[in-house]
C-alpha cells in the first residue's frame, strides 16, 4: 500500500520536545476543547467536551502494524494531532493496544482540559509520559487565551492536572506557552508557577509562539525574556528549542517531498490544509514541513481572512525570520 492509505498516522517528524515523533491523530481536524490564540493548527472549528470514538481505534492499530515495519523505530509514538486527543473515548484502548505492538514508548500530548474527569485519568495510565499545557494564572486569562467550551472552569480544568499527576504511574512533563504582553510578564508568569508547584509535574517546560498563530496579536517573546521568567518556575526548568538544525529538519523530508510542496506554493499560496491534501499527508506533517522552509527562507508567510498561507520566496524576496 502507498504512504497515502495512512489516514491517522503520520511522520516520524521532528519534535523539539520528542525527538523523532510518530503522530497518531484521534479527532478530526480541528476538534478541540479550547480555542487557543497561539493555535498552530489555526481557529478550533468544533469546539466540545463530547466523548465519542471519532477514529476508530482498530484502523489505527492496522495502520500502525504496517507503518512499524518500514523504518527505523521512532523515539516515541505521540498521541496528539489535529485538536484534543482526550476527546476520543478510544484513547485508552488505542493505548493498550500499541502496548500489544511495539516496545516504543507512548507519550500524549494534551491540553489538560478533560484531566477532571475520572475516565479521562484512567484511559491514560497505560501511557509512558504524559505533557498536559497550562498557560495562564486565572479564570479571566484563560478565557482570554485559551476560549475554552463554556463548561470547563479554570479551577476543575487545574484541579484536573494535579489529581492526574498524583495518580499517574509514568512521567508527566508540563508545557507552559507565554505570549508576550500577556502571561509572558512576571505578575501572570508567576501566578502559572504558584499553580505548577501544586500540580507537581517532574518537569516543567516553558515555550513561546514559534509558528503562525491562529490570532495575528498572539507574540513570542525573546530568549531574554524566556531566561529571565525561567528563574519564577519550581523545579527542573527548560525552556523549548529546536534541537536540530533547521536543513537538518528540511533534510528529513526528503529532497522529492520539498521539491512537491515549492512547486505547489509557486502556483498558488496554501495552507497546510491545502498542502496536506495535495500531498496526501497528514496536516501536521504537513505543517512540520512547512515551517522548516519558512526557517531556511524558501518559503514565506502572508496572513488573509483570518488564515495563514504559505507561498514561495521569490529570487528578491526577503522572508521572515
Amino acid at each position: 500500500m502507498s504512504e497515502d492509505s495512512f489516514r491517522y498516522i503520520y511522520g516520524p517528524v521532528s519534535s523539539r520536545r520528542l525527538g523523532r515523533s510518530l503522530g497518531i491523530d484521534l479527532v478530526p481536524f480541528k476538534t478541540c476543547t479550547y480555542d487557543c490564540v497561539y493555535c498552530q493548527l489555526g481557529r478550533t472549528t468544533n469546539k466540545t467536551i463530547e466523548r465519542r470514538e471519532y477514529v476508530p481505534v482498530a484502523e489505527i492499530l492496522e495502520e500502525l502494524k504496517r507503518k512499524l515495519p518500514r523504518k527505523d523505530n521512532p523515539d516515541y509514538i505521540t498521541i496528539a494531532g489535529s485538536g484534543e486527543p482526550t476527546l476520543n473515548s478510544g484513547i485508552g484502548d488505542l493505548i493498550v493496544g500499541i502496548k500489544r505492538i511495539t516496545r516504543v514508548p507512548v507519550a500524549v500530548l494534551t491540553n489538560g482540559s478533560l484531566l477532571w474527569m475520572r475516565e479521562v485519568q484512567g484511559a491514560l495510565m497505560e501511557a509512558d509520559l504524559v505533557l498536559p499545557s497550562l498557560d495562564i494564572g486565572d479564570e479571566r486569562l484563560f478565557r482570554c487565551v485559551n476560549r475554552p467550551h463554556a463548561d470547563i472552569s479554570f479551577e476543575r480544568m487545574v484541579e484536573g492536572l494535579a489529581s492526574f499527576t498524583a495518580r499517574f504511574p509514568g512521567e508527566v512533563r508540563l508545557e507552559v506557552m507565554l505570549l508576550a504582553g500577556v502571561t509572558g510578564i512576571p505578575s501572570e508568569a508567576e501566578k502559572i508557577a504558584a499553580l505548577a508547584r501544586r500540580i507537581g509535574a517532574s518537569r516543567i517546560q516553558l515555550n513561546t509562539v514559534s509558528r503562525p498563530p491562529a490570532e495575528e496579536f498572539a507574540f513570542p517573546l525573546s530568549t531574554e525574556q524566556m531566561n529571565t521568567l525561567k528563574g519564577l518556575f519550581p523545579g527542573e526548568v527548560e525552556i523549548i528549542t529546536e534541537q536540530q538544525s533547521e536543513s537538518a529538519q528540511l533534510a528529513g523530508f526528503g529532497e522529492a517531498k520539498v521539491e512537491e510542496v515549492l512547486a505547489l506554493l509557486r502556483r498558488r499560496p496554501s495552507t497546510p490544509e491545502d498542502v496536506a491534501k495535495g500531498l496526501g499527508i497528514h496536516v501536521a506533517e504537513a505543517l512540520k514541513l512547512l515551517e522548516s522552509l519558512v526557517k531556511v527562507r524558501r518559503v514565506a508567510t502572508v496572513i488573509a481572512g483570518g488564515k495563514t498561507f504559505y507561498r514561495a520566496a521569490g529570487p528578491t524576496e526577503s522572508p521572515p525570520p
